[in-house]
């Protein structure tokens, strides 16, 4: 593709720090960190640390044990349900909800273990924290809503949820899937006691990679029991986080690529934000003043991540994709694994065209998806 409009499902191409430090990974280090105490395992222990000391400080969390490495932010978001809920504990969620959260809560549900509430969003994509409020009742242990609608790019209002979360005495799960990057975040005025994160989206590090933040003093029931290479005597799985929830061999080249990412974003966060928010402006606005093309992305700039979803026409998200994707544009047509957001919109059946946009996007770029739109509309597919 000439032009990467799929940054939402993950971002490219990477900063060439994150591909040296990947490649050197492999070449230089290329030991299990934690087992051995040889040069290249040490270096690699090194390596961890650093990575986990890094997304520490980008969420300020106050210490470095509270991030624990995951898969993907699937693999943390499970682990933060199944790891804190337990039989007959009631969950508010939402409807904007990613399947990566209504998926293991609805299964939860199915089997009789939890009760579970969805908020219905406003009309406008956004979330009223006074509904989170109306819907806990006395057994609600855990409040889980995404940061930002991985469909329309809104922005929720993730510190008031937190505030009624915390008076409530709820523990509070945000899936930061399309913020941590993108948006400042701050667990701390955030109020929430777990965070879950990708590594491979707007921290610019390698797929496979992620994690959850956990709150000090806080226990999860393990999703995975095995060698840690600590407390090796014992039989059972250890008691101290990060190694309790990190069974197994860490994908160390890619939290070494993700530390290069953080690093990365970290020394241009402001300068990234401004940039993605002219462009998604630009698109937005390009794509308002197009007779037949519908958006579903809030107008409020403020609001939007670096996301907008619209529908051309009479046609199907699929085939304006695959007609932008002859064009040499790449966007994501479909329901985005959030069939809530969907039934909310009216979307359920045509699902909707997402661009999203890239710290390596340009204006230019945006105005030529804009031709393309408007080509589509006068032409068709």
């Amino acid at each position: 593709m000439n032009i990467y409009l799929d940054n939402a499902a993950t971002s490219s191409p990477k900063p060439r720090p994150v591909l040296e430090e990947v490649q050197r990974a492999l070449t230089r280090y290329n030991a299990n960190p934690g087992r051995s105490a040889h040069p290249a395992a040490l270096e690699a222990a090194h390596c961890v640390f650093e990575t986990r000391a890094a997304l520490a400080g980008f969420l300020h969390a106050r210490e470095e044990d509270c991030v624990a490495f995951a898969f993907n932010c699937t693999d943390a978001l499970n682990l933060a349900l199944k790891g804190v809920l337990r039989r007959g504990d009631h969950v508010v969620s939402t409807l904007l909800e990613h399947n990566s959260v209504l998926r293991p809560l609805s299964e939860l549900s199915s089997r009789g273990q939890i009760a579970l509430t969805l908020v219905s969003p406003r009309p406008d994509g956004m979330v009223n924290p006074a509904d989170v409020r109306r819907a806990l009742r006395r057994n609600t242990r855990l409040v889980a809503v995404t940061h930002a609608s991985n469909v329309t790019g809104a922005i929720q209002p993730v510190a008031a949820i937190g505030q009624i979360a915390e008076a409530a005495g709820v523990l509070y799960l945000i899936d930061g899937a399309q913020a941590l990057g993108a948006l400042p975040v701050d667990v701390r005025l955030l109020r929430c006691a777990l965070y879950a994160f990708p590594g491979h989206k707007s921290l610019l590090g390698p797929q496979g990679t992620g994690g959850l933040y956990i709150r000090s003093g806080m226990k999860l029931n393990t999703l995975r029991e095995g060698g840690t290479g600590t407390e090796s005597d014992s039989m059972l799985q250890p008691a101290d986080p990060p190694e309790r929830y990190e069974s197994g061999t860490l994908n160390l080249p890619g939290l070494a690529g993700l530390r290069r990412g953080v690093e990365y974003v970290t020394e241009r966060q402001s300068a990234i934000m401004m940039h993605e928010r002219e462009l998604v402006t630009a698109l937005y606005e390009g794509l308002r003043a197009m007779e037949g093309a519908t958006l579903y992305s809030p107008s409020e700039e403020a609001a939007r991540a670096g996301i907008v979803s619209f529908n051309l026409g009479d046609l199907s998200s699929a085939e304006v994709a695959d007609a932008l994707a002859r064009r040499g544009i790449a966007v994501r047509g479909g329901l985005h694994c959030a069939p809530g957001a969907h039934r909310s919109l009216g979307t359920l059946r045509r699902g909707a065209v997402r661009a999203s946009v890239g710290h390596a996007n340009s204006i230019e770029e945006i105005e030529v998806l804009l031709r393309a739109a408007r080509e589509i509309l006068k032409d068709g597919v």
